[in-house]
């Protein structure tokens, strides 16, 4: 069932109706609604956002650690409809266990450099992501620096050419 807060919204009501179950939660500020997505349904609900309710731009892709939380991580998608000038907010719950979701890499291009930065910054992974590696550290660096339990000063790191 829809939450009251997003009756109102006809991408919602659309989304709850075209992939039933798939909203488990959200909420609306300023008057853009944000989608709790139970993470195994996020690749069709992308896709039917993105053919059939014109969502062609993914604005971008980060995510939250709520450490000492369970689930922790918190993967946040930013979807804009440029011909019906909308903006969206998709949100799936990543567990420290497990931090993996499926890649939208399938559904928009654009995503393959936003889940390399998630995965480097949040160690994340993106199941069937075609180039899963570091984006903005060196290969060999050890931890995930935006995670909440990451060391304040971080890890000592030499660099080979000094």
């Amino acid at each position: 069932m829809l939450p009251e807060s997003l009756q109102n919204y006809a991408i919602a009501t659309a989304l709850e109706e075209q992939q039933a179950g798939a909203i488990v939660g959200g909420h609306s500020e300023r008057n853009e609604p944000t989608l709790f997505i139970a993470p195994d349904r996020i690749v069709p609900v992308c896709t039917y956002l993105r053919h059939v309710q014109e969502f062609n731009r993914l604005s971008g892709i980060t995510a939250v650690d709520w450490h000492p939380a369970d689930p922790r991580f918190e993967v946040v998608y930013l979807l804009h409809s440029m011909p019906k000038n909308q903006r969206l907010r998709l949100k799936c719950w990543v567990s420290e266990s497990n931090p993996e979701i499926d890649s939208m890499t399938g559904v928009w291009r654009s995503a393959n450099w936003y889940e390399r930065e998630v995965f480097d910054m949040f160690g994340i992974r993106f199941r069937n992501h075609p180039d899963l590696r570091r984006i903005l550290l060196p290969d060999d660096w050890e931890g995930h620096p935006l995670r909440k339990d990451y060391p304040v000063h971080g890890h000592k790191y030499s660099y080979q050419n000094e």
